[in-house]
């Protein structure tokens, strides 16, 4: 039985990236309430070695737009993750559901065989099918990022939990 590639895809990241949008809410409330610089929160880390929160939150963002747009074989819109407050992080996954909620499952499903090259032309260049991309690739890479995000908060104290972390589904 073949899968549907849009029904794997597009309203997984809507789900995911609205439960971010809300968990993203409770903590910059929980930073009012707490009285801690917001920039304290955007910034932290799980571990030296990893990127700060908000570059999470940019990237599970880029993989939402940036597989449903390769599966649809389109243009990724480029934007320039240059955000740095709650808001902005809150526009950015605005413009992203905006922008996925453009696909229509006949855009999308049918594209399992579809060639798609990551970083073409260079040494890390790799060659996936539609569905192998999906599966292998962008899905484990957003919801790194998504949990990622969620184990920030929840190490600097953000009241959230599964029910947060999983939305309305």
């Amino acid at each position: 039985m073949a899968i549907s590639l849009y029904a794997t895809s597009v309203p997984l990241f809507k789900q995911m990236l609205n439960s971010v949008s809300a968990i993203l809410t409770k903590t910059a409330e929980h930073a009012v309430a707490k009285n801690i610089d917001p920039n304290a929160i955007l910034q932290a880390r799980l571990f030296p070695d990893m990127l700060p929160l908000i570059r999470q939150v940019q990237i599970a963002a880029d993989f939402a737009r940036g597989v449903s747009a390769r599966l649809a074989g389109v243009e990724v819109p480029k934007y320039e993750d240059n955000e740095q407050t709650f808001a902005d992080l809150q526009a950015l996954i605005s413009k992203t559901l905006s922008f996925i909620e453009g696909f229509t499952p006949a855009q999308i499903d049918g594209n399992e065989e579809r060639q798609i090259i990551t970083r073409p032309g260079t040494p890390k260049e790799k060659k996936f099918t539609g569905q192998s991309y999906l599966l292998s690739y962008g899905l484990p890479q957003f919801y790194f990022h998504v949990t990622t995000t969620y184990a920030i908060l929840r190490h600097n104290g953000v009241e959230v939990g599964k029910r947060d972390y999983m939305g309305t589904y």
